[in-house]
């Protein structure tokens, strides 16, 4: 028995372009966030006069084009401007200010980073930018642990554009006074797309990604349907490419309702794996920041940072973080409130240890 005997040849394959389906990929057009990408470049035109730009605070919920649109803008800016730096920023992975001011040596292709503290980092920084212009772009704002790279980008930088990235808008109330004096933020949501808006993105997507007639009627609808529920864009890049993926593995050289069907079945619950695990990071975030609330406390403070699951969905996750040991939930029982479950970290002491 041959265990690759069934299987497509690279000429059978129903893929064109599989990379479009990755989450980092970037579409020629970006439809339906036209209106936001206008906002961005108007706050970036006037550092092409050689005049100080606007800074600019873009916030919205997972997976509805925000850093889509921004790189868009960038890419624009850096095929038609010659003088004007493009510092883009993943705060994720970047959340202090010694590895941001690492990063941005690093973009700027200073290579002698090592050995180096912050303050001669950013000088670095500083000395070279200060001779044109620079878009700053700080994606995932909300994870850095201290905001002095952003005051000293203020205070020194003669001519720039800042740009924060979040999904949560109440961000900005954390925001320390001596930077808030300073920044003077506009303020740009993106909102949910439409199910026709999330049906044309997704359309756009398989044309890149798929043979022309590679997939059957009704992969599309059923797909365009799941992703809406999810209001995550991300979950129909996932479903294109697992039920793709699925249809190959069976030697067919179309994909089929059947297989978004065993996608959904086989790789994805209610929740997304492409989302999912966002999801749980910004929930722990979220313990992280009001650690020892009850979980409707919590429920409410997700919702006033713009969270839009179901009570019932952000309770299931927050159990996953729990059985994950990632967060401790400690059920007490009687009171007031009769039974509830407060949420705290693992390294949190209750008021009983001290």
């Amino acid at each position: 028995m041959s265990l690759f005997k069934d299987i497509l040849s690279s000429e059978e394959s129903v893929f064109k372009n599989e990379v479009a389906l990755d989450f980092s990929f970037q579409p020629k057009i970006v439809p339906y966030r036209e209106s936001q990408q206008r906002v961005i470049a108007d706050c970036i035109k006037p550092l092409c006069v050689k005049r100080n730009g606007k800074n600019i605070l873009i916030h919205g919920p997972p997976g509805v084009g925000k850093t889509v649109a921004i790189k868009q803008v960038l890419k624009e800016l850096g095929e038609e401007i010659d003088d004007v730096q493009i510092l883009y920023v993943n705060c994720w992975q970047k959340n202090t200010t010694f590895k941001i001011f690492v990063h941005l040596c690093e973009q700027l292709e200073y290579p002698h980073t090592q050995n180096k503290g912050s303050e001669e980092l950013f000088k670095v920084v500083k000395n070279v930018v200060n001779k044109e212009s620079a878009v700053f772009v700080f994606d995932e704002v909300d994870k850095v642990e201290d905001m002095d790279f952003l005051y000293s980008i203020l205070e020194e930088v003669f001519r720039k554009s800042i740009i924060l990235i979040t999904n949560y808008p109440s961000w900005l109330q954390k925001l320390e006074q001596r930077i808030v004096s300073r920044i003077n933020l506009q303020q740009l949501a993106f909102e949910h797309y439409t199910l026709p808006e999330t049906k044309v993105i997704l359309q756009q997507r398989l044309k890149y990604a798929f043979h022309e007639d590679a997939v059957e009627p009704g992969v599309l609808d059923l797909i365009a349907e799941k992703t809406f529920a999810s209001k995550d864009m991300r979950v129909g890049v996932t479903l294109l490419r697992e039920a793709g993926m699925l249809a190959e593995e069976r030697a067919s050289r179309t994909v089929a309702v059947e297989d978004v069907s065993k996608a959904l079945e086989s790789k994805l619950d209610l929740d997304s794996t492409a989302s999912m695990a966002d999801d749980l990071l910004i929930l722990l975030e979220l313990v992280k920041e009001y650690p020892g609330l009850k979980m409707g406390e919590l429920f409410e403070q997700y919702t006033a940072g713009g969270g839009n699951a179901a009570y019932r969905t952000f309770a299931r996750k927050i159990n996953k973080l729990g059985d994950t040991g990632q967060v401790v939930l400690e059920k007490i029982s009687g009171g007031a409130d009769g039974s509830t479950t407060l949420v705290r970290l693992p390294a949190e002491k209750k008021l009983t240890e001290f």
